[in-house]
């Protein structure tokens, strides 16, 4: 079972921050997709998404920072290597049943990735 604090990275590894703000668009860049990819992510429909704070939904904030902290989380396993990175959430991973990470995101399955990354972090720690 993983810990309370190993669900928040040590360090904000691909620059997302700005202080304590989130580039919103920083993270979508990252994770090379569309707006209709966050559109289907979110069921926030096409024309509400956009990267300004003040005009960004609640719902789609929420799910950008989530996605941000996931990124960081794999990239701390990649000290950070953001080429490494990327290419883990875009390759088919046969333990999630020969599926992207990045499309397990994008058809809204976030919570069983998050899950799937924060039990193998914990499992390489205990290794280690």
């Amino acid at each position: 079972m993983p810990s309370i604090f190993s669900t928040v990275p040590e360090k904000d590894y691909f620059g997302f921050y700005s202080g304590t703000e989130l580039d919103y668009q920083k993270v979508v860049k990252f994770a090379d997709f569309e707006k209709k990819d966050i559109s289907r992510a979110t069921d926030i429909p096409v024309t509400s998404i956009r990267y300004e704070p003040a005009k960004m939904p609640k719902e789609l904030k929420d799910r950008l920072t989530e996605w941000a902290n996931l990124f960081n989380l794999v990239g701390g396993y990649f000290n950070g290597d953001a080429r490494k990175t990327a290419l883990w959430f875009k390759i088919p991973n046969p333990l999630l049943g020969s599926i992207t990470p990045r499309d397990m995101i994008r058809i809204g399955r976030y919570k069983k990735l998050v899950s799937f990354v924060l039990n193998s972090l914990n499992e390489n720690r205990r290794a280690s």
